[in-house]
């Protein structure tokens, strides 16, 4: 009998989703990470490769505010991503929520994000 690591096991469920979600230029890719002190989205273009929208809580204006890698931040960062997505032309992207389950602080910034302006 094998065990699986952890990182194999997250990798599998990455391998699992991304199946099924792509992006494209007219509906990208909403991905979204969270380390253990910060998140990190992005939509991207799968089809030409290419992120077409890119925002963290490491950016410097979102800094100053001591954004960390739980729900509040969460939804701080949702809102602002969906007025960075909206103002670089996007509107409707696929949620990719990189392995990660669709509760808390995914779930918050995904609605966070739908409250923005985006669609899906």
């Amino acid at each position: 009998m094998s065990t699986s690591s952890k990182s194999q096991l997250l990798q599998k469920r990455k391998w699992r989703i991304r199946k099924k979600v792509n992006g494209t230029a007219v509906r990208p890719r909403l991905s979204v990470k969270f380390s253990s002190k910060h998140i990190y989205a992005q939509a991207v273009d799968d089809d030409a490769g290419t992120t077409l929208a890119y925002l963290s809580s490491l950016d410097p204006e979102l800094r100053a505010q001591k954004l960390a890698a739980n729900v509040p931040s969460a939804e701080t960062l949702g809102k602002a991503f969906a007025a960075k997505a909206t103002a670089a032309g996007i509107s409707e992207v696929v949620f990719d929520r990189n392995g990660a389950r669709y509760h808390g602080k995914v779930k918050t910034f995904a609605d966070a994000a739908r409250e923005g302006g985006l669609k899906f």
